[in-house]
């Protein structure tokens, strides 16, 4: 079993790859539903220098639908135990207590909660019995506000501003499932990019303010791979046609700032890009802190 604490605490900033077994991701959904595809693009990632391979069975895209219990279990049961036989440190992003649960059985290390602890109530009393981290991150409601043209809509009016706004809540659901019991040395946040945040108005000042984030004390995973408002970024940039490659340069760019500003990790689609963009930012901030 791989020293949680040394995960946690790692020094620099880890690259969390993101491995969907879905039919619907926005970006990336049907291409590892198979679970010798799921599990030979994982291998391809920790090849390319992921640090964390994050398993998701279930799409929380503006407009998904649930998938079953069973379902979700199932695929992440199949691909958990082909990475575990890899030395892979496996994170695994859910909202059931039952599909964490059988992960953390099979040996995965990390929880990463898009709900933070809102969505199952039994979840961080599931992380609490076992020994692993929890990804505690911000949002405002299980694909809430989806009903208009902009999803998210209905939930992204931050009163104080949403930096600020956002911060509070996060601290308030961070102080909860401490409550039901999870270690606060084993809690991870994640300010949410793009979970009842539609534009780049309501991104932008969470990535700017990461330090906000990081006076916490706690780890910072900062999730923006392929995320809507890097490609408005680049539209309002004047970029006419953004393609996939142009987010994942855009996204690799925001990882190298996130690593200069002591992001814990970024979850990210095209790993050895932003592991490239990663080192340099770890670098940067090496030398400032000299």
């Amino acid at each position: 079993m791989t020293d949680l604490q040394s995960i946690r605490n790692a020094g620099r900033t880890l690259v969390m790859g993101v491995l969907n077994i879905t039919e619907d991701s926005f970006s990336d959904g049907g291409l590892w539903l198979e679970p010798g595809k799921a599990a030979e693009h994982g291998r391809a990632m920790l090849a390319a220098g992921a640090d964390i391979i994050d398993i998701g069975a279930e799409s929380t895209r503006p407009g998904a639908k649930r998938v079953s219990e069973e379902d979700e279990l199932t695929r992440v049961r199949g691909a958990v135990g082909a990475l575990i036989e890899q030395g892979a440190v496996l994170s695994i992003d859910t909202t059931r207590s039952s599909v964490a649960a059988g992960a953390l059985e099979l040996g995965a290390q990390i929880i990463n909660d898009v709900s933070g602890g809102t969505l199952d109530k039994d979840l961080p009393r599931v992380v609490a019995d076992h020994d692993c981290l929890y990804i505690v991150q911000h949002w405002r409601g299980w694909l809430a506000g989806s009903h208009g043209s902009t999803p998210d809509a209905d939930t992204s009016h931050y009163e104080h501003g949403v930096l600020a706004d956002v911060k509070d809540e996060l601290m308030r659901q961070v102080d909860a499932v401490i409550a039901a019991g999870v270690d606060p040395e084993r809690i991870i946040i994640d300010p949410g990019l793009g979970f009842s945040k539609p534009g780049v108005e309501h991104n932008l000042p969470l990535l700017a303010g990461l330090e906000t984030f990081t006076g916490t004390g706690y780890p910072v995973l900062i999730g923006q791979s392929r995320k809507r408002f890097v490609s408005s970024m680049l539209a309002d940039a004047g970029f006419e046609h953004v393609d996939m490659d142009d987010r994942d340069n855009a996204t690799a760019a925001i990882s190298a700032l996130c690593a200069e500003h002591g992001a814990w990790a970024v979850r990210v689609h095209d790993v050895a890009r932003s592991r490239a963009a990663v080192a340099v930012g770890n670098a940067w901030r090496a030398y400032s802190n000299r």
